[in-house]
């Protein structure tokens, strides 16, 4: 099950909330959280019931691991190898169900012998909810006072908003919510600042995300023949799909938990703004930014031992975060690019002379938009094919076979409209529909309002009613064409 199926908008999050509401208004509020539970564990079996196994015996494991690291007889040295256990065994989860076949290609790589591997499945979500946990245990170690309750303990982990994608929320942010009788009540006006919220979300994953998919599609098919015309616009594509993607969902998490009395942690704040690659990583995936600054960074020593240290833990923390996104060594190149970007950024950082503040917007988009080549290329070859013809300056005209596959079906009634008022060739119409949607694409994604902005500034009045209706209707009519998440992989 996706945000983006009709089974969710109609039937699955409509009886959530009502229900949840319901079972609260008894002022018995155990039943809600035992009902958001299940409806948890629902989601996650409809969406992947073959990983619900691994799911159900890293909480079990974990949480058991969590009530002895809160046991006021357990001394320090004890705390700490259960820590260290701890932390042990959800890495080597992860290494076995997301990297050991990537390790494994190493190693024949040097030894020139092959290394028989387990071919298992990759657990839906266990990236998210293995850092999870892994919080919850180091924030355990660290203050033993702070115990949680079985079922508030797996309704964190199974939160069917955050489980597939995060963000990657501390037990400390969302279990007080579950419990804070302030939140229990329904209020009408967050429930309608939701479905507002909602809806914008749900159109940036179906309305643009979608149709900017067939534009990268057919280039990572064709990159032999792209020439730079063409790879540039399948560049700018690309970097446009993943923001809709990501922000689509993350606008969609966050809208649920509003109706729901919660919310979520920021995760997601117009980072096509940044004028900077160090600020571009405060406003992209920003709690996996925190996760690594706060678990690895810090106790790595930070900045605290000199600059080449710094500079070293730096590297570590954007090798591993392109470790994080997939086991392949062009996400680790991609995570390394943007320790090169951080790393430049703060040697800069005390000079007195500063690009103005549209040069340096524009610098950075364009050092992202080279990045995201090797985050969506399969093979370092593909991505160096794709580099080539981007920078082989061959400017030929835009391609019609792109130009065929990249028209949104939702504006081929405009094409059609074109083709019978103008006289122009259907290539030209086709290619002010395809770049005119590129256009647009970027203009919102660097000056329309992020999910916060736009929450706060809300005015239910009958202007965002109306907007509200469209775009869900919008949304609804293109849902048969369902595509998944690009962050689900990861």
């Amino acid at each position: 099950m996706v945000f983006n199926s009709y089974i969710f908008v109609f039937v699955f999050l409509p009886a959530v909330i009502i229900i949840y509401h319901l079972l609260n208004k008894t002022g018995h509020y155990l039943p809600g959280r035992l009902f958001l539970l299940a409806a948890s564990l629902l989601f996650y079996l409809c969406s992947d019931v073959s990983s619900a196994p691994v799911l159900i015996a890293s909480i079990l494991i974990n949480y058991c691991i969590h009530l002895a690291l809160t046991g006021k007889e357990s001394r320090i040295p004890v705390r700490r190898l259960l820590l260290v256990s701890g932390l042990i065994l959800n890495i080597g989860c992860l290494i076995v169900f997301k990297y050991l076949g990537f390790f494994a290609g190493i190693i024949s790589s040097f030894t020139g012998r092959g290394i028989a591997v387990w071919d298992l499945m990759l657990p839906l979500g266990i990236s998210y909810y293995t850092f999870s946990q892994i919080m919850v245990l180091s924030d355990s170690y660290r203050d033993p006072t702070v115990k949680y309750s079985f079922i508030d303990y797996a309704l964190f982990v199974t939160f069917f908003p955050k489980i597939l994608m995060g963000p990657i929320a501390k037990a400390s942010q969302m279990i007080p919510q579950f419990n804070d009788e302030l939140r229990k009540k329904a209020d009408p006006e967050k429930i309608a600042g939701g479905m507002v919220i909602f809806a914008v979300g749900l159109s940036k994953k179906v309305l643009l995300a979608d149709n900017l998919a067939p534009y990268v599609t057919w280039g990572y098919s064709n990159i032999d023949t792209l020439g730079s015309t063409n790879a540039l616009l399948v560049m700018l594509a690309y970097t446009l799909q993943i923001y809709f993607d990501f922000s689509g969902f993350c606008d969609m998490a966050s809208a649920i938990c509003l109706m729901l009395g919660l919310s979520l942690p920021d995760n997601f704040l117009s980072p096509y703004r940044a004028c900077s690659v160090a600020e571009f990583w405060k406003r992209w995936h920003i709690t996996l930014t925190g996760f690594f600054t706060e678990y690895v960074y810090i106790p790595l020593g930070g900045n605290r031992k000199g600059s080449v240290r710094t500079y070293v833990n730096m590297f570590i923390i954007f090798f591993l975060s392109g470790l994080w996104h997939g086991a392949a060594f062009t996400f680790i190149i991609w995570g390394l690019i943007h320790g090169i970007g951080i790393s430049v950024c703060r040697m800069l950082r005390g000079t007195k002379r500063k690009l103005p503040k549209p040069v340096a917007h524009l610098l950075t988009f364009i050092f992202v938009n080279i990045a995201w080549i090797f985050f969506r290329s399969q093979t370092l070859e593909e991505a160096f094919g794709f580099l080539k013809q981007l920078f082989s300056f061959k400017f030929t005209p835009v391609s019609m076979e792109l130009l065929a596959a990249a028209t949104p079906s939702e504006l081929q009634f405009l094409q059609w409209f074109l083709l019978n008022v103008s006289n122009r060739p259907p290539y030209i119409n086709g290619l002010v529909i395809v770049l005119g949607f590129l256009i647009l694409c970027t203009v919102i994604s660097m000056c329309c309002k992020n999910a916060t902005e736009r929450l706060a500034a809300l005015k239910l009045n009958s202007r965002a009613v109306l907007t509200t209706v469209i775009l869900m209707v919008l949304s609804i009519l293109s849902l048969s064409g369902v595509t998944e998440y690009i962050y689900t992989n990861f």
